[in-house]
């Protein structure tokens, strides 16, 4: 259970919503689950990993987004959340299809 001051605010959900959509857009759905239920209990050292490699990285893509992923993507919550969105996103677009 996720206690009141551990949830997350609307903005970083919307954010988290984006992530997954850009995932589950690209065909990625299955590889990032199955990535995320690995290294979830270790989500603070990957978000750690993100921040060294982030002056390359924001080099091709926005850093402030870029930036705040990292920073959401410390806590296991927010990792948990997030294959959420993938699954559901990607439930909704098997169901569109048949």
């Amino acid at each position: 259970m996720i206690s009141d001051s551990l949830s997350i605010s609307n903005t970083e959900k919307q954010l988290i919503t984006g992530l997954a959509g850009k995932i589950v857009q690209r065909g990625l759905a299955v590889p990032a689950i199955f990535f995320l239920e690995m290294v979830k209990y270790m989500s603070f050292i990957g978000s750690q990993l993100m921040v060294f490699f982030g002056p390359v990285i924001t080099v091709f893509i926005q850093s402030e987004s870029y930036y705040k992923i990292t920073h959401l993507l410390e806590e296991r919550q927010n990792v948990e959340f997030l294959m959420l969105e993938i699954e559901r996103m990607e439930s909704d677009n098997k169901k569109k299809e048949s």
